[in-house]
């Protein structure tokens, strides 16, 4: 595929060169990777589903299970293993009201318990139903056993909207009352973690982007400070910094983490500042300023009995000193603010190592084979669907020159980034001819409005709703959106995060021999229309801190 042409600039003649993709050919619908068996979960049947008729339903990755009456238990078998007889349980009892509820607990009432509502364990091959809240609101429920990941459950998500499969996708566990949040780990059951909600509770999930679920093992060196890990440092003097961080991932362990934090005080709004400490042993604070000794020391939580939240709603519910705060959540509490430990950071930098610290500490090895699959699920993609939008990787460009008899592919990484260069000056240079440019594009409406079918514009969003939504699909170099300005009816805004910071970017019409253009530096550099604009820095950085990388999307369940 060739590079998008700029409004002002043919190629060069002396070289020609073309940006091409690598892709790869889709498989079947339930292929899982290293064959594992597909997930057991489909939509509920609905009143005019086939299923009241004597018809199977249409199931992903097998045939459909018997003819069942809404009022039965479906069981979902994961293995060819016999399901030995279950023994009589309360559920199958009449709702007989009890008249002292006081006497009875609930996990022994007839009437309390259930597995959906957080009321006692899930039962092991029965199916559960999920329902799972996309981010304009509408909600999907989902039959799922309890051995059904949350892997598993993005897979079936992205088949069912016809998404563009990756491993960004992620599904977030939302306590709205608590303003809590936080990304579940692929490998965990989705059905216990539903299970532990208190009844009633306004808890639920949402399927949405998180660009940043595995950049730990990305941006390893700078997602952890060098003055957070200084102990390290001291104690490995002759390895660098980066080759320090690596061989923690490597090994499945967490580096010591050390850095003052606001910690509040149970039962009041007072938050104090503190100097924490991630060992191996788990989480201390110093009670004498940033002083080491054990009698110091003070043992703060077990983190392998507690799940890590973003405080999303920090200065308004708990008056947080800042915006960065997050709180370990132990499993015992069920619901209410007290049991919580609530803390809060001076950056968004801190936050991010601490939060990726905590993830390491408690799952280790788990979160890197979780890394290790998703990569290897993107170079065999485990669904069938209409052709995906284009890939914006890295990995799926290929620099090409055609400026001799056959195509060569540029190996170099030198002249790679020398051609680059030429070919981002060369859309800059002013010249009469637009070989680029269609005729039909001065006076049709399509050529202005073609951007609104495309997936990283949102129209007339806020700036500050921009801001959420970058923040909670990632704060990752590279996640952008484009959007309506609201200051300049006629303008668009291109929203980049870079540092983990989101920085707008005013881009202008401008009307030249009556040809519509778009520019952002003030006509040294024009384009046709903004998919043209945001294609070419997606390899070029162009004015821009660094290239297109992530945009950002909501699909509709």
């Amino acid at each position: 595929m060739g590079m998008p042409k700029a409004a002002n600039d043919p190629r060069p003649p002396h070289r020609n060169l073309v940006w091409s993709r690598t892709h790869s050919l889709p498989q079947a619908d339930n292929a899982m990777e290293g064959g594992a068996q597909p997930s057991s979960l489909r939509d509920p049947p609905g009143p005019g589903s086939a299923e009241q008729d004597g018809v199977p339903g249409e199931r992903d990755g097998g045939e459909g299970p018997p003819e069942v009456k809404r009022s039965q238990p479906l069981f979902i078998h994961s293995s060819s293993r016999p399901v030995p007889p279950e023994e009589p349980r309360a559920s199958s009892l009449p709702a007989i009201p009890n008249p002292f509820p006081e006497l009875c607990s609930p996990s022994n009432s007839p009437i309390l318990s259930s597995p959906a509502l957080g009321q006692g364990p899930p039962r092991e091959g029965a199916s559960h139903v999920v329902k799972v809240f996309g981010e304009d609101g509408a909600c999907r429920s989902l039959e799922a056993s309890a051995a059904t990941t949350a892997r598993q459950l993005c897979e079936t998500l992205v088949r069912r909207t016809r998404a563009l499969q990756d491993q960004s996708w992620a599904l977030v566990e939302l306590h709205q009352h608590l303003a809590l949040e936080r990304c579940l780990e692929d490998h965990e059951a989705v059905v216990e973690v539903q299970s532990s909600w208190p009844p009633g509770a306004d808890s639920r999930f949402v399927f949405r982007k998180n660009f940043a679920k595995y950049e730990l093992f990305k941006s390893n060196a700078s997602l952890f400070p060098e003055v957070m890990v200084s102990s390290c440092l001291e104690a490995n003097k002759s390895m660098a910094h980066s080759e320090l961080i690596q061989n923690f991932l490597n090994s499945g362990s967490c580096p010591e983490v050390q850095g003052f934090l606001h910690l509040r005080e149970p039962g009041r709004k007072v938050w104090k500042r503190f100097h924490f400490s991630l060992r191996r042993s788990g989480l201390y604070y110093s009670t004498k300023g940033t002083s080491k000794d054990p009698r110091h020391l003070q043992y703060f939580a077990d983190l392998t009995e507690s799940n890590i939240y973003y405080v999303t709603q920090g200065k308004k519910l708990y008056g947080t000193p800042t915006e960065f705060g997050f709180c370990i959540k132990p499993h015992k509490v069920r619901s209410g603010v007290k049991g919580l430990k609530l803390l809060c950071s001076e950056d968004e930098q801190s936050r991010s190592c601490w939060m990726a610290a905590f993830r390491l500490f408690k799952y280790g090895m788990q979160l890197y084979r979780n890394y290790q699959q998703a990569q290897a699920r993107l170079s065999q993609p485990s669904w069938i669907g209409p052709t995906p939008l284009r890939s914006v990787s890295d990995n799926a460009l290929v620099a090409m020159d055609f400026s001799g008899c056959t195509g060569r592919v540029i190996e170099n990484p030198s002249e790679v980034l020398t051609v680059a260069l030429e070919e981002a000056q060369a859309w800059r240079k002013k010249t009469t001819h637009r070989y680029s440019l269609p005729a039909a594009c001065q006076s049709s409406p399509l050529s202005a409005a073609i951007h609104r079918t495309q997936p990283w514009f949102h129209g007339r969003i806020s700036r500050e709703d921009t801001q959420q939504l970058i923040g909670r699909q990632g704060l990752v170099d590279g996640v952008f959106l484009v959007r309506e300005s609201q200051r300049n009816p006629k303008g668009f805004v291109l929203s980049l995060c870079h540092l983990q910071r989101v920085k707008h970017y005013l881009i202008l019409p401008s009307e030249e021999e009556g040809r519509l253009y778009f520019t952002m530096d003030d006509g040294q550099t024009r384009f046709a229309d903004l998919i043209q604009l945001v294609e070419f820095h997606q390899i070029n950085r162009g004015i821009l801190p660094c290239k297109l990388r992530h945009y950002c999307t909501c699909v509709a369940l």
